[in-house]
């Protein structure tokens, strides 16, 4: 049976979308800087359990890659504008039982793609990828606002014992100094936050924006609490998602986003703030139903590479 890649008339592809490949972060020459990682610090009880998201992300972006330069109606034209470079860097060679090694080489790379000017976007792996993501943003000498959208919070101080893991992103954020705000949307259901957490991150001074009042009122309150001309940082977990949409994650809990008020808010926040920084993370396509969870994220990724270009351009 046909493919949609072969209708398209892409061919094999190792690179997000067929772009660009860069060999080397420090001869970056681009607008856009992709990079993937198999995890980070891992809880030993799960291990690098999203290990396969970007090379599945990738693998679902591969059917347009013939039709990069195609209408995207989602974006109202191509998904870069004219005179617009994004790459692919491939992803960094984690080690499970390297933490301290992991979280150094997203560091490093995140800050070698800032030096060079681009934005970087970070696809995974699990949730304890962005914590060198956002450290890496210090050396800037700006104030960044964390934009994160998930099913779940993050303020866990430990859990068994380790502080840097997928559990305690949002703490370990707020205690960085080039932090200076965090918007949290999409919370529902029960996750492995105490009421106690909640309570902390309220006192430091996160917004809150749950799935219930999304699905009730839209995104729009969210957009609003971005500062004009912020410098935003947008953490995706892919669990913000609804699950009859995107299944391929480790805990699906209904009433979550859909893609079109994912795209609306990111968009939203595009209009007012620049966009310094994107992650994507929690894709686990073991638990993924005909690839649906992927394909999205590869939908998603491109229209979200899209608004960065286009801010850019």
């Amino acid at each position: 049976m046909a493919s949609l890649s072969e209708m398209f008339g892409a061919g094999a592809a190792s690179t997000f979308f067929g772009l660009p490949e860069c060999r080397d972060l420090g001869r970056v020459e681009a607008d856009v800087v992709l990079i993937g990682a198999a995890g980070c610090t891992p809880y030993p009880s799960v291990g690098f359990y999203c290990a396969t998201g970007p090379q599945a992300v990738r693998a679902a972006g591969m059917a347009y890659g013939a039709a990069f330069d195609h209408m995207n109606f989602d974006l109202g034209g191509p998904v870069l504008p004219e005179g617009v470079v994004a790459v692919d860097a491939g992803d960094l060679p984690q080690d499970p039982s390297d933490a301290p090694g992991n979280r150094a080489r997203i560091f490093g790379a995140v800050g070698q793609i800032l030096d060079a000017g681009a934005v970087p976007v970070l696809i995974g792996g699990d949730d304890s990828l962005p914590i060198p993501m956002i450290e890496a943003f210090g050396a800037r000498d700006r104030a960044f606002t964390i934009l994160q959208i998930d099913a779940h919070i993050d303020w866990r101080d430990e859990v068994a014992g380790e502080t840097l893991g997928l559990s305690s992103t949002m703490r370990r954020a707020s205690e960085m100094a080039h932090v200076a705000r965090i918007i949290q949307i999409g919370q529902r259901g029960i996750g492995s936050a105490r009421t106690g957490d909640v309570q902390d991150a309220l006192d430091w001074g996160v917004e809150f924006v749950p799935a219930g009042e999304v699905a009730r009122e839209g995104v729009w309150r969210a957009v609003d609490l971005i500062e004009e001309g912020a410098e935003v940082i947008i953490c995706l977990d892919v669990d913000a998602l609804d699950p009859a949409q995107m299944p391929a994650v480790i805990g699906r809990t209904a009433g979550g986003l859909t893609y079109w008020q994912v795209l609306e808010l990111i968009g939203g926040v595009a209009e007012k703030a620049r966009i310094a920084g994107f992650d994507m993370v929690e894709l686990m396509p073991e638990r993924d139903i005909d690839g649906q969870g992927a394909q999205l994220a590869a939908q998603l990724l491109a229209a979200v590479l899209g608004v960065i270009a286009r801010q850019r351009a």
